[in-house]
């Protein structure tokens, strides 16, 4: 139920973009407020909690996540954006707009692991990794649709495009759902993955913005998760 709620934003983000008008101003704040949760998710409870289980297979799992993102942003693709971006009067080719689809299709698919690997481990830590991913959801099926506007394909398919990172979410899911003897493996994949777009990708687009105002909205967002962490486990 939570992965398909967690998919629904990635729809969400790319109709803002295919319907609205001027909404996607404010998606930068959900993308300073998602920065700090996630990287305060990655490191204080999905890190530790794949140490645990893997004291000597974790380390190199999660440097093999961060990796792997990395290679699918600046080796195959390397025209990926974060936030507030609409790629407006930018031309982007075919090609890179698949290979866009291609990365973050893998991204949104870890980002369905994380959330089931979760949920295996304990609720709260689900529940964590859940509000820590719909943050960023939004965004990135923003930033789907944009790229696929640029790339000269029409506003349909811009909206699909969002859909599909919508069931590649769903299928990471389902995949640990299927199989958790995974988790050992999923978790610290998708804590790569989560440090990786948490600090390259979403912190330097918070970095952007003059003034205080995103860099409080990015501490926001890890007072959000300090304080849930002390609420959710006793609940």
């Amino acid at each position: 139920m939570l992965g398909a709620i967690a998919a629904l934003a990635d729809v969400a983000g790319g109709l803002v973009l295919v319907r609205a008008r001027g909404v996607e101003r404010y998606l930068r704040y959900f993308v300073a407020l998602g920065a700090g949760f996630l990287m305060a998710t990655a490191l204080i409870e999905m890190t530790p909690e794949s140490l645990k289980m893997s004291p000597r297979l974790g380390p190199i799992l999660i440097m093999a996540g961060y990796c792997v993102v990395h290679l699918l942003e600046h080796t195959i693709s390397s025209h990926f954006h974060f936030g507030e971006e609409t790629h407006h009067g930018e031309f982007v080719s075919r090609h890179t707009g698949n290979a866009v689809m291609a990365g973050l299709s893998v991204h949104a698919l870890f980002d369905g692991v994380a959330i089931g690997s979760g949920f295996v481990v304990s609720n709260w830590l689900g529940w964590l990794i859940f509000l820590a991913i719909l943050l960023h959801k939004a965004p990135e099926g923003f930033t789907m649709a944009s790229v696929m506007l640029a790339s000269g394909r029409s506003r349909t398919v811009a909206f699909y495009s969002a859909v599909a990172l919508a069931a590649a979410t769903l299928l990471g899911v389902l995949v640990i759902e299927l199989v958790p003897r995974w988790v050992p493996f999923g978790l610290p994949i998708s804590a790569g993955v989560a440090l990786y777009v948490a600090a390259t990708d979403l912190v330097p687009e918070v970095n952007r913005e003059p003034g205080i105002r995103m860099a409080l909205v990015f501490f926001a967002g890890v007072a959000a998760f300090l304080l849930l962490r002390m609420i959710l486990p006793a609940l």
